[in-house]
Parts: C-alpha cells; structure tokens; sequence
C-alpha cells in the first residue's frame, strides 16, 4: 500500500480571499515581513493502486476543481 499527498491550491491568476485575510491578520499581528498567503489543501490517500493514472483521475474526477484549481502529489511509501 502507497501513501499520495495531493497538494490542492488555487490557480496563481485567481484571487484568493482566505490567503488575502491571513495575511492581513498576520501583518496586524506585528508580522510585517508577510507580503502574501496563498491558502490550500493537502489530501493523504492510502492507494493500492498508486500509479500515476489513477492518482491524475481522483484528482480531476473529484479531489480539485480543474477550472480554477491547480494539484500536484507526491507518493511517500
């Protein structure tokens, strides 16, 4: 059995509101060295079947949106 981190973030030509938020907390907070945040998601799936395939239609099919999310993954073990 393989362990896949799929790593979800948004397209870099979209604006993301959550990042944008953050990253104004975090400067009001006294860290004014942070220039931006960009929010995502990683998503740990234990496969059988790890190749890559299979991996690229989980992710298309349902795990990101395709029209404004862009994923990359890695196979740990």
């Amino acid at each position: 059995m393989a362990t896949v981190r799929i790593y979800v973030t948004l397209k870099p030509s979209l604006l993301d509101s959550a990042g944008r938020t953050v990253a104004g907390s975090l400067q009001k907070l006294g860290f004014s060295e942070v220039q931006g945040v960009r929010i995502g998601k990683m998503i740990e799936v234990q496969l059988t079947d790890a190749t890559d395939d299979r991996i690229n239609e989980m992710c298309d099919k349902l795990l990101a949106n395709p029209v404004i999310e862009d994923y990359r993954y890695e196979v740990i073990a």
